[in-house]
């Protein structure tokens, strides 16, 4: 049977990587995106606007999916303003496919904020959860943009009869410009300007991330993932955790990525050194840095993400995702996690997005 992928952020880390790897496999791919991605061989590019029903309605028309990948989000103020958002965009284009009657399954990807809460609230010490997390664990009693992104697939689900899977990812590390969400690309940029600059490759979170185990989500492997879900009767209906399947100490990988890049590393000091405070004045050095190696991409701000990079690195507890869900149903993909770092460093310096 014909297999026809319409991914919802195409253009963003895991939405690429999902691009490459259902084209890779023999299925039809249109990536949906604002500005969508014209640079993956194969994929059918759709424009539109996830806000805008008429705008999606006129860009589906000619489009009758058999399974739907959502993997875009859009950042708000407020948390209350993340949930109207984020939701409508889920809620508008599953109604757009409603009257094709085409959707066998939908994939949905949120992450560990589903366990440590959401932006307002994230990681705060009192709500803290047991590690390693696990998908059969409570939501919290808080207000959290992906509970209600999982409330309008399951709405759509019974009203249209698809099957769903929901995808909790940690960090991800992959490679995409303008992403929010993007720390290697921002600890690449922060090692860059650290080279250039003279100055040590300072740890900027916690002493309890420095020192404890932790995890994180190669955009190769949850594309994996998301394949596999889609296409296994067992994994219908069904959230799953998804990470590298290693776990590390930053203590341990920070010097590793200093090495890679030539600098000194500095680990955890008894202060934490916030990325935003380091990155808030360095545009205009990286723009030179830019124009003297003729970068592809002089604006700091369409590579690092450095409020992300804090909440995640500045956390006050170690995290780690328990995986054993997927892997008793049959998904074993695998990633090494410092292979994650420099396979991506390697292709940031290829796509001269780095020197």
């Amino acid at each position: 049977m014909d297999k026809i992928a319409l991914i919802i952020g195409a253009s963003g880390i895991i939405g690429s990587n999902l691009a490459r790897e259902l084209l890779a496999t023999g299925w039809t791919t249109y990536g949906l995106a604002r500005r969508p991605n014209t640079t993956i061989a194969g994929l059918r590019p759709v424009a539109a606007d996830l806000l805008d029903p008429t705008s999606l309605q006129a860009a589906l028309a000619d489009v009758a999916p058999t399974h739907v990948f959502l993997t875009s989000w859009m950042r708000q103020e407020t948390e209350a303003e993340n949930i109207r958002v984020n939701a409508a965009m889920v809620r508008n284009v599953l109604a757009a496919l409603a009257p094709k009657r085409s959707v066998q399954h939908v994939a949905l990807v949120t992450g560990l904020k589903h366990y440590l809460g959401p932006f307002d609230s994230y990681a705060r010490a009192g709500a803290l959860p047991p590690t390693p997390v696990r998908e059969e664990m409570p939501r919290l009693d808080v207000a959290n943009f992906y509970y209600a992104q999982e409330d309008e697939v399951y709405a759509a689900a019974a009203r249209d009869g698809f099957t769903w899977s929901i995808h909790r990812p940690h960090t991800i590390i992959g490679q995409a410009v303008g992403n929010l969400m993007n720390m290697g690309t921002t600890l690449a940029v922060y090692a860059s300007i650290c080279k250039e600059t003279g100055r040590p490759f300072q740890w900027p979170g916690s002493g309890a991330q420095w020192h404890g185990l932790s995890d994180v989500t190669d955009a190769r492997i949850i594309a994996k993932q998301l394949a596999w879900a889609a296409t296994t009767e067992a994994a219908r209906n069904e959230a799953f955790n998804i990470v590298n399947g290693d776990y590390f100490r930053w203590s341990w990988l920070w010097p590793r990525l200093a090495a890679w890049f030539g600098v000194e590393a500095a680990g955890f000091d008894g202060t934490v050194h916030p990325l935003e405070a380091a990155l808030a004045h360095e545009a205009p050095t990286w723009r030179a840095i830019a124009t003297r190696y003729q970068l592809a991409e002089p604006d700091l701000n369409r590579l690092a993400s450095p409020w992300h990079t804090d909440l995640d690195l500045g956390r006050p507890i170690e995290v780690m995702t328990d995986m054993s869900k997927s892997r008793l149903l049959g998904f074993h993909a695998y990633q090494r996690t410092e292979d994650s770092f420099f396979d991506l460093f390697a292709q940031l310096r290829a796509e001269r997005l780095i020197p």
